[in-house]
């Protein structure tokens, strides 16, 4: 039976309720504050909805958008959030987590630009100004890059899972070091396409977030909290030195991990204390600690960064941390808790870093998608108490790219366009019948392009039993 059976808020609200969430969980009579302009930085753009960083695993092999990209950030150009973060781009080829994921060098700027370039002008033909801010996340996978896995430490059960050996080497201080050339070589790129900002991404166990959680890693990267943000201080600093301090920095950062499961949606087992997650309890991981991510939160607002993007989990060892599902992917488990007290853990989070930054920077939000055509009013009731700056939707937009424009224009969502849940953008990523043992993601229920791709998909499976 799926969780989400609620027709009428006040059904929503009731679970809530009956949950014990009512703190956590709040929504407004209707939406008006998210409506209205945001200052970001030095900038201010004209409402507080946006588009999280969202992969389409649609590149070209050598990291250029492709079709698929332009039809999707289009329809987020026509769609009416002002704040559009472009995916997950690889500063190195071999920093990929997908043969198709973008990947920004000297080769593939122009094609960026031009992506870039056609995203404000369709923005300005729909609403008649150009007043959206773009940015791109810049990234490196870590142990999750498709071709040869670097870690930055050992962590028992995600080795396991990634099926690594005991030796499996650590990548050395003097790699990172080199590493650093990569991330600002590539912000200087994303600066002379046209970006606004450029995000470190901190979250969801890529290397960066790793390392957040390197407490028993040696060397200058591992160990104290200082050692394991070296890595991103020290590219901040050279960022804003190197590149233009017009250039606005954000991260989008875990500050909860949370322990892998296993494939029966239980916990693996670690030694106690835990010391292998960033933000969690040491002695319950299932549990947040988000005293180092408080402040950690609040150095990199005194570093410059001006955007927070609040994130946490691992989509490949516990998804239902970071996005509170209805059904689970076809390598998945089903959800262990209800989506709902998923819910409000990133609420919970996000208010907590929201109260240590203050104005010194954006927060924005995650969590909202699960909530279906309420997660508006249930933004405008965070934003309102001051808990969040900007309401932003994930795999809530690729169903409905256009949400932020229902609500400008006629002050709620569709029910019949909303995110069901169900998981299906995922499995599109994860199957491993195509050529490229994935195959690109979209909204099945939603889209016709991914509806039949998921078709064909289920066929071929089916054919190959």
């Amino acid at each position: 039976m799926p969780f989400f059976r609620y027709r009428r808020l006040d059904d929503l609200v009731a679970e809530v309720g009956r949950l014990g969430l009512s703190d956590c969980i709040q929504f407004a009579d209707r939406v008006q504050v998210l409506l209205q302009p945001v200052r970001v930085g030095d900038r201010v753009v004209w409402n507080a909805l946006g588009y999280h960083p969202m992969e389409g695993c649609d590149g070209t092999t050598d990291g250029r958008p492709s079709a698929l990209t332009w039809r999707r950030y289009e329809r987020f150009a026509a769609g009416g959030g002002a704040l559009i973060w472009f995916e997950a781009t690889a500063v190195l080829p071999e920093g990929r987590a997908n043969p198709r994921q973008l990947c920004l060098i000297d080769a593939t700027a122009r094609d960026f630009e031009a992506l870039l370039r056609m995203v404000r002008r369709v923005h300005k033909e729909v609403f008649g100004e150009e007043r959206i801010l773009c940015g791109l996340q810049l990234t490196h996978s870590g142990r999750y890059c498709f071709d040869r896995p670097v870690i930055a430490y050992r962590d028992p059960a995600l080795d396991r899972k990634r099926g690594l050996p005991p030796d499996y080497p650590v990548i050395s201080d003097a790699e990172l070091d080199a590493l650093q050339d990569a991330f600002v070589r590539t912000a200087k790129l994303a600066w002379q396409v046209g970006f606004d900002f450029v995000d470190i991404k901190q979250c969801h166990r890529y290397l960066l977030s790793e390392l957040l959680a390197a407490k028993t890693r040696d060397g200058k990267y591992g160990g104290s909290l200082d050692n394991r943000t070296r890595f991103v201080r020290e590219v901040i600093t050279r960022i804003r030195t190197e590149v233009s301090d017009r250039l606005l920095l954000a991260t989008r950062l875990n500050v909860y991990d949370g322990p892998a499961f296993d494939a029966t949606g239980r916990p693996m087992d670690y030694p106690r204390p835990f010391v292998y997650g960033f933000g969690c309890a040491e002695d319950d991981p299932l549990q947040m600690d988000l005293r180092e991510p408080v402040q950690w939160a609040q150095t990199l607002a005194q570093l410059g960064v001006r955007i927070i993007n609040v994130s946490m989990g691992n989509p490949y060892a516990n998804p239902h941390i970071g996005r509170p599902f209805d059904k689970p992917p076809v390598d998945g488990y089903e959800s262990p808790e209800h989506p709902l007290v998923g819910v409000a853990r990133h609420f919970t989070a996000t208010a907590a870093i929201k109260r240590a930054v203050g104005d010194r920077a954006a927060v924005v939000g995650t969590g909202y998608s699960f909530l279906r055509q309420f997660l508006a009013l249930a933004g405008e009731a965070n934003r309102r108490a001051g808990r969040v700056d900007i309401v932003a939707v994930g795999r809530g937009a690729i169903a409905y790219p256009d949400y932020a424009r229902d609500l400008l224009e006629r002050g709620e969502m569709a029910v019949n366009k909303v995110c069901l849940a169900v998981s299906f953008c995922t499995t599109l990523m994860r199957t491993k019948d195509h050529p490229l043992k994935q195959a690109p993601t979209g909204c099945v229920p939603r889209d016709p392009v991914y509806a039949a791709l998921f078709r064909q998909f289920v066929r071929e499976r089916r054919d190959t039993c």
